[in-house]
């Protein structure tokens, strides 16, 4: 019997290839020896198709990923890293190569083994989540990760949506090495931010980033005690449904100086057990040696796991209002969060200074942080974007909202946004300031005075992440 011919369907949106998105397929188109079933995810740099070897269904699909651009070097790293891995938690590579479309160009692509799962947080809203449950999923990961970390990887871009929760066993797969690195690897962020999703970055590299925004070719080295950080910060919000506060900036008569503010542990917000709350708050510490090596904190998350007491097998649930004034979000899909950064986005950019100024902990029940979440190509929330829905009522008690207003000052501050500058917001000697709708002379002490009226600077938002998350 003849075989029906297959349909090779695949376009170009543009045809000089530089475009975002130069190639998509359909099913059945054929890469190499894979046909193309459907696709399955796109980020920044590949897209996502669960495919088959032709001629050979019976074993089963396979994930392949397929670059967006010609020669991206990007897949070479990936593949490379991917290779050197051979670890339960992590993805099985099954073969590389590029798929040649004319001479000289084509597209590199991996495959993979297919993983039948969801994301963790979507995981763990359709479930009830236990502490045993918690720490057994976050010990694989980091078992998962001190296999890359001995390979002399880092993965950059440790997140509840790339760690999936398998369906036929519930264990957790670390997932998409896209943003990873290894050691002698080819440098390709050559500017800020690095790789990966704002929320989950050290305090370590915020503050780099921040005393090198002048430095062109300024990089920094991510570290595995960064990979292990985003593991605390995914583990608090698994837990708690939000994120712990980010490093925070403020205004002093020297310039802009690093503070933490106030942190609430996950034993004070929901039902967990001490031994999770323990080792959630040490992946947390703000000294990078504080959070132990990958190896250590794997054997301690699987010791727990099996010997940590009865109240780790009781369901986690928020505590009741008078004991959590700021009562947690449950965990849910972050597909339907992702609507809250373009608001945190807009907020930041009108009140974004007067936090930095003043200090102040946002107030919960405002913008409940829970709310402002990573996006699937990285997040586009930058340095210490936390906000307000609107500046909190001043006080006579509250520190800082008493005393004489500073006058604009004759240049722009560090970090004020230039010219041309946003609609309602003017520009005042060379910055641009948000003048505060019914505040008149005399201004509190965290507004700026510029005759008789009150002004808040305009801060510069971060540039998005270039992390690729299909």
């Amino acid at each position: 019997m003849r075989r029906p011919s297959v349909r090779r369907s695949w376009y170009w949106p543009t045809v000089n290839f530089r475009g975002v998105k130069p190639v998509l397929m359909t099913p059945e188109t054929e890469v190499g020896p894979w046909r193309v079933l459907e696709q399955r995810g796109q980020g920044s740099y590949g897209a996502v198709y669960r495919v088959e070897r032709a001629g050979h269904p019976e074993q089963g699909p396979f994930a392949l990923k397929l670059a967006l651009h010609l020669n991206d070097p990007r897949f070479e790293r990936e593949g490379e890293l991917l290779s050197r891995l051979q670890h339960a938690g992590i993805p099985r590579l099954v073969e590389r190569g590029t798929w040649e479309v004319q001479a000289g160009g084509g597209f590199p692509f991996i495959v993979m083994e297919w993983v039948e799962g969801v994301p963790l947080y979507e995981w763990a809203a359709q479930h009830p989540l236990t502490s045993r449950q918690a720490l057994r999923l976050l010990a694989q990961v980091a078992s998962a990760l001190a296999a890359t970390h001995e390979a002399e990887g880092v993965h950059r871009d440790v997140k509840g949506d790339n760690i999936w929760v398998r369906t036929r066993d519930a264990g957790a797969v670390l997932m998409d090495f896209g943003s990873a690195y290894y050691r002698r690897a080819r440098v390709l962020t050559h500017q800020f931010p690095p790789p990966g999703t704002p929320e989950y970055q050290t305090p370590e590299c915020q503050r780099y980033q921040w005393e090198a925004r002048h430095q062109p070719s300024a990089r920094y080295e991510a570290q595995p005690a960064d990979d292990l950080y985003a593991l605390g910060v995914t583990a608090y919000r698994l837990v708690t449904g939000r994120y712990p506060p980010a490093l925070d900036m403020r205004v002093t008569e020297q310039g802009f100086e690093f503070f933490r503010p106030p942190r609430l542990p996950p034993e004070a917000l929901v039902s967990v057990s001490p031994e999770l709350a323990e080792i959630i708050q040490q992946l947390l510490s703000d000294d990078p040696s504080g959070r132990g090596t990958t190896q250590e904190v794997a054997e301690v998350l699987e010791h727990l796991a099996m010997t940590a007491g009865p109240q780790a097998d009781h369901r986690i649930t928020p505590l009741p209002a008078r004991s959590n004034p700021a009562q947690p979000l449950q965990p849910r899909s972050s597909r339907a969060e992702a609507p809250w950064l373009a608001m945190a986005a807009l907020v930041y950019l009108w009140i974004g200074a007067w936090w930095m100024k003043e200090g102040h902990v946002p107030v919960p029940e405002k913008v409940p942080q829970s709310q402002v979440h990573e996006q699937r190509d990285g997040g586009t929330v930058g340095l210490g974007a936390q906000v307000l829905a609107s500046p909190p009522e001043a006080r006579p008690d509250e520190p800082g909202m008493s005393g004489i207003a500073l006058d604009i000052p004759k240049k722009p501050l560090p970090g004020q946004r230039l010219p041309p500058c946003e609609r309602y917001t003017v520009e005042i000697h060379g910055g641009c300031w948000a003048q505060v709708s019914g505040a008149v002379s005399p201004c509190s002490a965290s507004m700026y005075e510029w005759k008789k009226a009150c002004y808040l600077p305009l801060i510069a938002p971060s540039r998005p992440s270039t992390s690729d998350t299909p």
